[in-house]
């Protein structure tokens, strides 16, 4: 799927993608959409905007995030690679690793297949990760559970996670408001610049 023009002006004012980590994406794509006629990666419907629709918005936190440290990123609920695969490829820090944690096997087939065929730095967990404990690094997730879950997983199952960043729709700000009643957390929800009613929440 060629990538529509206003898009990629978007990657490259932003320095979200230069030329070589542009072809990698390139390759990814291609292996997305080739796998999806098979198994149901992502949702059809998506498939002709793949570039704003995933990739553009799983690059979006990189702001978040400090590439420079040695440390881990864990990306919870990874399905197709978003925004785990495309946070590996626009990482160029040896020391810098991406965890991918997916419960669905041909799910986690299929990213170990793209981390082989594009020599990233990265890994599969082919798991629940509500049975897995995880220390240090980042925490981010698209599309994967209610931020009252999120919160309960990152109270009993985490520990020195130096930052949760997580990609909500437009449900965003009532789910937050509910989940952290009561709390000493402190969060801020940041604007997508993809969709108008979607937010970041960082905590």
């Amino acid at each position: 799927m060629t990538i529509d023009i206003q898009t990629l002006k978007i990657l490259k004012s932003l320095n979200l993608l230069d030329e070589s980590n542009l072809d990698i994406m390139t390759k990814f794509v291609y292996l997305l959409l080739k796998e999806n006629k098979k198994y149901n990666i992502i949702s059809k419907s998506t498939e002709k905007i793949i570039w704003h629709r995933h990739i553009l918005d799983s690059l979006q936190i990189v702001k978040f995030i400090d590439f420079d440290k040695s440390t881990i990123l864990h990306d919870l609920g990874s399905g197709g690679g978003f925004p785990g695969i495309c946070l590996s490829i626009y990482n160029k820090n040896p020391r810098f690793h991406v965890k991918m944690y997916e419960k669905s096997i041909v799910k986690s087939n299929f990213l170990k297949k793209v981390i082989k065929i594009l020599n990233l730095n990265a890994e599969v967990i082919n798991n629940d990760v509500f049975k897995i404990k995880i220390v240090n690094g980042y925490v981010v997730a698209r599309g994967f559970k209610k931020i009252d879950k999120i919160l309960k997983f990152s109270r009993e199952n985490c520990r020195k996670i130096e930052k949760f960043i997580i990609l909500k729709g437009k449900n965003a700000q009532a789910e937050a408001q509910k989940a952290f009643k009561g709390s000493d957390i402190k969060y801020s929800l940041k604007n997508s610049i993809t969709e108008e009613d979607s937010k970041i929440l960082i905590f």
